[in-house]
């Protein structure tokens, strides 16, 4: 896994500044530990650091140009499928220095232009400069797996790189925050793309690409794929399916091997890292590493479920024990995400990565799972939440539930699964402002009351709801479907590769996720709701697949997910310092959050009257945002690292 980032001026050929490609680059050092390159020439800066994992030998080092100089590439990610690409190029008369698959990159794109990126199968995030069309092309994978950012100044240059950090290290990046995209953190706990938390600043969406050339309009990125869930299903028994399931998922893993370095897995104890263990383990060869945290308190605690699958596949097991008050991190997090991140299973996340990368270079991971094969309890309200508002007409559900649920808890005997009062307000609203609430960290009631009157203005009437209101937009009408449609497009790629993605980078640790193998993907969109989600329980499908792999107790029992125990965090040991870091009138000054309303959620959490740890964890790491811009702006650059600076046509040779 590897960082990239530069400048490329489409008006004119300035001259690109040494240090400064240089410093972007450093900045990003921890990504790519193995080695640094910077290519310059008028008009443009690339900017690599890399980790080897495919060809470690100096012939893949980056910047890397074909063998004719005209070429280039810097790039972070892995290409699955290399190999077959490899022997298709060379039949057509592309010759190769390298056994790495950056090379193919590049002679793909000479090959099939733009199209090239449809043929890869894998992770990556790229910028690829032709120097004999004055094009430089930006593309990102299918799901979002790796990431990139860019800027558009003024005067035509686009700076970009795989993380924030390095993009915000350009003098003429303005450093203004985007009033919505805090707006959209405080509901979902992550700035969704193409927002980035600072105005000026944009993420390149999963499976678009951005195609720059000199001498011309600067245009918008575009989609090159999309996930669509398709209206027939896939034919078959269910037994049919389900085998057919599990050779994909075997096929996934498998062309996921590959790699010149150490590889294990991780082993959480859940469905999805045990499936991906078992399918690894009987691949054969060596034992596999596998790595697993365990909770000193036993409701977060998944790890005994863990030894049972590593005992069966007889793996190389590591098991650290992480205890309840392992805050330590918290100071950390800002430092790796740059802008707030309000998933505070960053903190095991960061902590599994640790323990991996003390005996491997690449780890396989079981996200996607949920999202593919709809797990989540959330699709459960979700579908329940629609049937009930079937039955109401639309005109009365706001008067009916909406008065419900302000009067509740006065309420008793309601149904069960009605009595929740933000299911009552919940069903009150449109079915996508019903589910934002579901998945949000601070539900619209909360958020109605946060903001200053000062920054509502700002905001003047945004809601994030409009994020979900893009995409529903595209997606299929079935609710269930629907619901995974918008977690595929917000939620998976915001959160849960995004804090993959910075935990294992911060460790030089390469995870790749073969459940979100694209052709996987497509082929279980293509399932019936049915066979998802079914007597009330997601993964009916997969799970079946599993069953000749892992025990039934394991596959079957309720889910518990990567949680720490916030709510008594911010009871005990992290009490005093939530009130004081979140009632710090350098924090309240900025005129974001209302005094009072932090002062309230606080208040009710301490004295056990709610649980508001998810609104009080976003509210402390948006705090710890705010207090590192202030540091930041009086900070100098980073000093320039000693980096390879190559020109012309021998780069990366």
């Amino acid at each position: 896994m590897c960082g990239i980032a530069g400048i490329f001026a489409t008006r004119g050929e300035a001259v690109v500044p040494a240090a400064l490609i240089e410093a972007m680059n450093d900045a990003q050092r921890h990504r790519g530990p193995d080695g640094g390159g910077v290519y310059l020439e008028p008009g443009l800066g690339l900017g690599h650091r890399r980790l080897a994992v495919i060809d470690p030998r100096p012939t893949g080092q980056q910047p890397l140009f074909d063998v004719s100089g005209n070429i280039g590439i810097v790039y972070n990610g892995e290409i699955y499928n290399f190999r077959a690409l490899r022997a298709e190029l060379a039949e057509l008369g592309y010759s190769f220095r390298s056994s790495c698959d950056t090379e193919v990159i590049v002679n793909a794109w000479a090959a099939w232009g733009a199209a090239c990126v449809e043929r890869f199968n894998g992770m990556f995030a790229f910028a690829l400069w032709d120097r004999r069309r004055h094009t430089l092309f930006l593309a990102r994978d299918r799901l979002g797996i790796k990431p990139l950012y860019y800027a558009v100044l003024g005067d035509g240059r686009v700076v970009f790189a795989s993380e924030l950090k390095a993009v915000m290290l350009h003098p003429d990046v303005p450093g203004a925050v985007d009033p919505q995209a805090v707006e959209d953190y405080f509901a979902f706990g992550y700035v969704p793309d193409p927002r980035s938390i600072y105005g000026a600043v944009r993420k390149l969406a999963p499976g678009h690409a951005f195609m720059l050339r000199r001498g011309e309009p600067i245009g918008e990125p575009y989609a090159w794929w999309s996930l669509t869930f398709p209206a027939i299903h896939h034919a078959g028994s269910e037994a049919a399916l389900a085998g057919e399931l599990g050779e994909r998922l075997r096929a996934a893993v498998a062309g996921q091997r590959v790699a010149d370095v150490p590889l294990g897995a991780f082993l959480s104890g859940g469905v999805d890292s045990s499936a991906v263990v078992a399918m690894l383990a009987q691949a054969g060869g060596e034992p596999v590493r596998t790595s697993s945290i365990a909770f000193g308190e036993s409701s977060f605690n998944e790890s005994a479920w863990a030894e049972q699958v590593a005992r069966r596949y007889a793996t190389d097991h590591q098991v650290r024990s992480v205890e309840p008050d392992d805050f330590g991190l918290v100071d950390q997090l800002i430092g790796l995400y740059d802008e707030p991140f309000a998933d505070s299973s960053a903190i095991p996340t960061y902590r599994v990565c640790e323990l991996a990368r003390e005996r491997v270079t690449v780890a396989l991971s079981g996200d996607g799972g949920d999202e593919g094969f709809a797990g989540y309890r959330r699709y459960r309200w979700h579908l329940h939440e629609q049937r009930v508002r079937g039955l109401i007409p639309t005109a009365l559900r706001a008067p009916v539930f909406g008065t419900l649920g302000r009067l509740y808890p006065k309420l008793n005997g309601a149904p069960r699964r009605l009595r929740a009062k933000a299911t009552l307000l919940s069903l009150a609203r449109d079915p996508l402002a019903g589910y934002l609430d579901s998945v949000a960290v601070v539900q619209s009631p909360i958020r109605a009351r946060l903001y200053t009157p000062a920054f509502r203005r700002e905001l003047q009437g945004y809601s994030a709801v409009e994020v979900l209101q893009r995409h529903a937009a595209k997606a299929p009408a079935h609710p269930l479907l629907q619901a995974q449609y918008l977690d595929f497009h917000t939620y998976l790629p915001g959160d849960i590769l995004t804090k993959v993605d910075r935990a294992s980078m911060a460790h030089a640790l390469e995870v790749r996720v073969p459940v979100l193998d694209h052709e996987l993907v497509e082929w279980a969109a293509g399932l019936a709701p049915g066979l998802k989600y079914r007597r009330g329980a997601g993964k009916y499908l997969f799970k079946r697949a599993l069953e000749p792999h892992l025990p039934r107790e394991l596959l079957y029992r309720r889910k518990m997910g990567f949680a720490v125990p916030l709510a008594a965090w911010f009871r005990g040991p992290l009490a005093a310092r939530l009130r004081a870091e979140l009632l710090d009138p350098a924090v309240l000054d900025a005129g974001v959050v209302a005094p009072d309303t932090v002062r309230r959620l606080i208040d009710e959490h301490q004295a056990g009257h709610w649980d508001h740890s998810a609104p009080l964890w976003a509210l402390f790491m948006y705090a710890a945002f705010a207090r590192s811009q202030r540091a930041s702006s009086t900070a100098a650059a980073p000093a320039a690292d000693t980096v390879t600076t190559v020109a012309g046509a021998e780069a990366g040779a």
